[in-house]
């Protein structure tokens, strides 16, 4: 044994080496333990705590108003109307009121007791407590019987004992102020954002409650004041937030559920789900309305309710198929929202990241079951539509289980390559280019001009599927699609691996007309929504082939547009003669050795990489929805909002 292990056991352990902390000194010392951490997502889950508290009286019924004020030096403020806190003293405890024994006091509160919670978000009575503890001031305030009665604290220590303010009308309620501790948060502050964004969804999550926001900080983004009042609760939720994406139902599958009603215990489930092939599937799932991000019981039920559902629907509609469809396929572009209000829930750590209690399962899977295949049933339109998607979501996973991904060729694997594509020789990504071509007659043109040692062709036969229009949900069958994810050997949606790209740069070479620039639209919309990281990470560019040629005698011009084309008939070629003006029908029309200098040569050509603006990437999303999305309506307007913007054309 080591020597310095040796003299570390000489010395002297005994009665005096236990050392016991009391009050709410374990949470100081560990408040991992009790909120997860000291870093970002515990601090704001601070706020979280008495914000369950206050929502819990508004769920119990005796509270309809809550405020969450943000101000300057890092403190928050949450008010509600509810009952109030008690304040009288508390029988096991001489000499101390009912407030400071929550307030000072792990595992104490009134949610032991089912009379005073039939549901809510704090179990163990150590939300409030460890808060306090965690605070280098916290001050309460009780509206209570027309009195108002105040206390301080400090890192969990009472300043003094709790103080009669005097009479008070037309008030009542809790009011909590607190400013984390930066002995335990360092200079860490609250972010308006996150808590806007908090105090929100808690108004969506129970109709019955209005929710007042203010902030003394600015962060150039979140609205100072705001009022939150949503009666159309997760419904109105999902609506919102998809409200500019293309969906499969015009209206989400939503619902709530009395588990009095059906069980005869006290609780609820609500759920919202819709699908879209625009983005990838969600579901943000919460309990009492605590958020659940790992999700738990409640969820599994929800999954196994529409899994069957969808499946017995396909078999009403005779598609055999619709046995294929798994939960993964559900998660595929379902977008989904999921409330329970239970009794007494068991969650995995203080920080009810997951449900556990098992019961939820069943009833949630009960519960959405019926409605679930009403709703199907009256909305065949919608529901053959997700039907036909989540088919296609399952054939295109069984397929990529039978077949291995698309890689560059070895001496061991045998490379399956899409026939029209003109791979190059080399053997590693590094200097390599994919060219999108337009047409087969532009594929010859290209490659009698290619490096064939770097430089690979793909010709497309004509426009390829709008995959945000009507026939998105047939992505998969789509041959031009397929022959583009096979060369570039990535896979699309949910299964795109950027690392198995098998170009550095993919190149989108059409004709510079009009109907070469939908086809680039069309192809850089599939990109955007299917292979997001290869924009993100600079692979891929649009070709700037020329318009025109312009002939002078022995001389010989390409130019990109008729800006550039006027420019140089005015000044000339520096030759002699009438110059001729030819105007490319294609890129097919150019020989081999022109495209080459103009458009494909490194040395010479021009390339765009195609960005997405990284201070607005929303923006960007809403654009390409509007632009390219099922709603002719949005097109319509954006034309109208932009008419003014674009200049009168000579034809």
């Amino acid at each position: 044994m080591p020597n310095d292990l040796l003299s570390g056991a000489s010395q002297t352990y005994d009665a005096s080496s236990i050392e016991v902390l009391e009050g709410l000194e374990p949470v100081r010392k560990r408040p991992g333990m009790y909120i997860g951490g000291t870093d970002e997502r515990a601090l704001h889950h601070m706020v979280a705590e008495i914000l369950d508290n206050a929502m819990d009286e508004a769920v119990a019924g005796h509270a309809n108003r809550i405020e969450v004020e943000l101000h300057d030096d890092n403190s928050v403020t949450i008010r509600d109307n509810g009952r109030g806190i008690p304040v009288d003293p508390h029988p096991k405890f001489p000499g101390k009121s009912a407030l400071e024994v929550i307030l000072c006091t792990l595992h104490a509160g009134g949610k032991f007791n089912a009379k005073a919670y039939s549901t809510s978000g704090g179990l163990n009575g150590v939300g409030s407590s460890v808060v306090n503890a965690l605070s280098d001031l916290m001050t309460v305030q009780v509206a209570l019987n027309k009195e108002l009665y105040e206390q301080s604290f400090s890192r969990g220590i009472p300043r003094g004992p709790i103080q009669k303010l005097g009479p008070i009308q037309n008030r009542r309620g809790t009011t909590v102020t607190f400013h984390p501790d930066p002995e335990i948060f360092g200079s860490q502050t609250l972010k308006p954002a996150r808590l806007y964004k908090l105090a929100r969804s808690k108004a969506y999550l129970f109709s019955g409650v209005e929710i007042r926001w203010k902030s003394a900080v600015a962060d150039g983004e979140t609205p100072v004041e705001a009022t939150f009042h949503f009666p159309g609760g997760l419904a109105q939720y999902l609506s919102d937030t998809m409200a500019k994406i293309t969906t499969y139902a015009e209206r989400p599958f939503a619902g709530r559920v009395s588990f009095e009603e059906k069980y005869q215990i006290p609780g609820s489930v609500e759920w919202a789900i819709n699908w879209t092939p625009a983005q990838d599937g969600f579901l943000h799932s919460y309990c009492n309305t605590v958020p659940t991000p790992e999700g738990g019981t409640h969820e599994a039920g929800f999954w196994a309710a529409t899994l069957k559902g969808i499946k017995a629907y396909g078999e009403r509609v005779k598609n055999r198929k619709a046995d294929l469809i798994t939960r993964d396929d559900l998660l595929t572009g379902g977008c989904a929202l999921l409330s329970v209000f239970i009794r007494e829930p068991s969650f995995v750590g203080q920080t009810k990241d997951r449900l556990s209690t098992e019961e939820a399962a069943k009833w949630v899977e009960n519960a959405v079951r019926d409605h679930f295949d009403t709703w199907l049933a009256a909305d065949p339109k919608s529901a053959g539509a997700i039907l036909d998607f989540l088919v296609l979501r399952a054939e295109e996973r069984l397929r990529r289980r039978e077949e291995k991904e698309t890689q560059r060729k070895t001496a061991t694997k045998k490379l399956r390559l899409p026939g029209k594509l003109t791979d190059c020789s080399s053997k590693t990504r590094e200097g390599t280019e994919l060219f999108i071509v337009e047409g087969d007659s532009a594929g010859g043109s290209a490659k009698g001009a290619r490096s064939r040692e770097t430089q690979a062709l793909l010709p497309l036969k004509g426009k390829i599927l709008n995959v945000l229009g009507a026939a998105s949900a047939k992505l998969n069958e789509n041959s031009e699609i397929r022959d583009i994810c096979e060369a570039l050997g990535t896979g699309m949606g949910t299964r795109f691996k950027l690392d198995d790209l098998r170009y550095e740069k993919i190149i989108i070479m059409t004709d510079a007309d009009v109907d070469g620039a939908h086809i680039a639209s069309l192809l850089m919309t599939f990109f955007f929504t299917q292979m997001r990281p290869l924009i993100d990470k600079g692979h891929l560019y649009l070709a700037c082939p020329p318009l025109y040629r312009l002939t002078q005698g022995a001389r010989r011009m390409y130019v990109a547009d008729d800006a550039e084309k006027e420019v140089w008939l005015a000044k000339g070629l520096g030759g002699k003669g009438k110059i001729d003006v030819q105007r490319f029908k294609g890129l097919g029309e150019m020989d081999a050795k022109d495209l080459k200098d103009t458009t494909m040569n490194p040395a010479t050509r021009k390339l765009i990489r195609v960005s997405i603006d990284e201070d607005e990437p929303g923006d960007t999303s809403d654009l390409v929805e509007r632009l390219m999305g099922k709603k002719p309506e949005l097109r319509f307007q954006y034309i109208q909002e932009n008419a003014r913007f674009v200049e009168e054309l000579d034809v």
